[in-house]
């Protein structure tokens, strides 16, 4: 039983640097510029929207909580503690994420293309969301970083990764992905 803890101790110990150097040479990458950085909105409990779901009133959609609000300005400080360069942030139109791009970054714009289309309700745009959101980038000038504060089945469609509240993606401008950063402190 000693044994089985000492390997996992070690293993622990190595697969901790490992990550580090690998979030190191994601940083790296994100100081170069040129890369779309897609946000999963922050910590916000739930699944989905109400019945009652309003676009225009927060009231009648799932929120962040203390947690999401404190994942949000946990990212605004990354990255202005590593100094990353970034073009614009561009929001969904829910608040969700809304909020995160305001505690995170203040300076946001929204754009429907990142809006949710998980419920049945908005499961009609995603074709269009996609195409709009493919011409966008198209059209970025992609010297510095792309900031999209969206949600899961967004990320999802686009790069084929599922990602935790508050993820940071990271892809080329083809939609390679590159990488993630979670749990930042």
């Amino acid at each position: 039983m000693k044994f089985i803890k000492i390997l996992f101790i070690i293993f622990i110990s190595l697969t901790t640097s490992i990550k580090a150097e690998s979030n190191q040479n994601l940083i790296n990458e994100l100081k170069n510029g040129g890369k779309i950085i897609f946000i999963r909105h922050a910590l916000a409990p739930g699944g989905g929207d109400p019945e009652n779901f309003d676009i225009l009133n927060c009231n009648t959609q799932r929120n962040l909580n203390k947690v999401g609000r404190e994942q949000a300005k946990q990212i605004g400080n990354f990255f202005s503690e590593e100094k990353i360069p970034i073009k614009e942030v561009i929001s969904s139109e829910w608040c969700r994420c809304k909020e995160t791009a305001s505690i995170a970054f203040s300076e946001y714009k929204t754009e429907k293309f990142l809006n949710s289309f998980f419920s049945e309700k908005f499961k009609k745009n995603k074709n269009l969301q996609i195409k709009n959101l493919r011409s966008y980038v198209d059209r970025w000038d992609n010297k510095k970083n792309l900031i999209f504060v969206t949600h899961y089945v967004v990320i999802l469609e686009i790069l084929d990764y599922a990602p935790s509240s508050g993820e940071i993606v990271i892809s080329d401008m083809n939609f390679k992905l590159i990488g993630s950063i979670s749990n930042i402190k």
